[in-house]
């Protein structure tokens, strides 16, 4: 069976910084990296969603973690087609925008030049994790709009040929792709582009809710991410869609799902990214230990 490294969607959300999770004298940027990865293999760098990362960021995140710590960087949202605030860019792209360097880029408004460049920046700055061994994966989650079809299949192409041998992962968020007319050709998809696929765990019986299954499409690595099980799951604000406490059964019951997954990949990334204090780390520690019990 591979490895499976349980851990959170951040180490640095507001609520958990707030929660009391980190110890007095690790509540700096140091302290709070050190501590968590004194708790836990894995996390997710979900701020590369809302800004470029930086090159030195990585660097120091390598130098304040042990080995085999593991960084999943989700891509900057210009990536994958959502609208991103023109502040969001780096300020000589802004100034190439011309404008007041303000508003939203939306869904074919940057440029192929604006978007190489916007790549190429980001694959700099998750360098130093790829070469320290500690990059996971770059996690690519595409929109709810973003249904099956050739349109998509073409686009999904097109950001993978910008990875340049980066390991990617795939989260949908339109329940069509993992849909049972889907699931087959979604899996040979990904499995052909040489991407991991990623599932989720979402509330049930909702417009937008995803099925809870777990596709293995690379060997080496897959991935797993629990949003929480709100009613508010595609609409309301952030807070609202991911504010969630799992109890023991209902992790339990997953269980048997991420075993059979990780006798099927190298490494299995269970992430969560249920944003109520400490609700995410808390699930991740207890996942965790359900995992390391021994099978009945």
């Amino acid at each position: 069976m591979g490895d499976v490294l349980v851990g959170a969607c951040s180490w640095t959300d507001r609520q958990l910084v707030a929660s009391g999770w980190y110890p007095r004298g690790r509540r700096d940027a140091e302290g709070r990296l050190r501590h968590y990865a004194s708790r836990l293999p894995v996390v997710e760098v979900d701020a590369g969603y809302y800004a470029l990362p930086s090159a030195r960021n990585s660097r120091l995140w390598v130098e304040r973690t042990p080995d085999g710590f593991r960084f999943d960087v989700k891509v900057f949202s210009l990536l994958t087609g959502h609208p991103t605030r023109v502040e969001a860019l780096p300020a000589d792209l802004r100034a190439g925008l011309g404008g007041d360097g303000r508003g939203l880029l939306r869904r074919g408004q940057a440029s192929p030049g604006l978007l190489d460049e916007v790549w190429g920046r980001f694959a700099e700055a998750v360098e130093p994790l790829r070469a320290a061994g500690r990059l996971g994966t770059v996690l690519f989650q595409f929109p709810p709009w973003f249904a099956p079809g050739t349109e998509s299949e073409d686009t999904l192409l097109a950001r993978v040929e910008r990875t340049a041998g980066l390991p990617i992962a795939v989260e949908f968020r339109h329940p069509g792709w993992w849909a049972a007319e889907h699931a087959e050709g979604t899996r040979a998809l990904l499995a052909g582009l040489g991407a991991g696929a990623v599932g989720v765990d979402t509330g049930q019986g909702l417009a937008g809710s995803l099925p809870p299954v777990v596709p293995v499409t690379r060997r080496s690595l897959a991935v797993v991410r629990f949003h929480g099980r709100s009613t508010a799951w595609g609409r309301g604000s952030k807070e609202d869609r991911f504010r969630y406490d799992y109890d023991v059964t209902e992790l339990a019951a997953w269980v048997p799902r991420l075993r059979r997954a990780a006798r099927r990949t190298d490494e299995l990334h269970v992430l969560f990214n249920n944003c109520c204090a400490d609700a995410a780390v808390r699930a991740a520690e207890t996942m965790g230990r359900l995992l390391s019990r021994p099978r009945r």
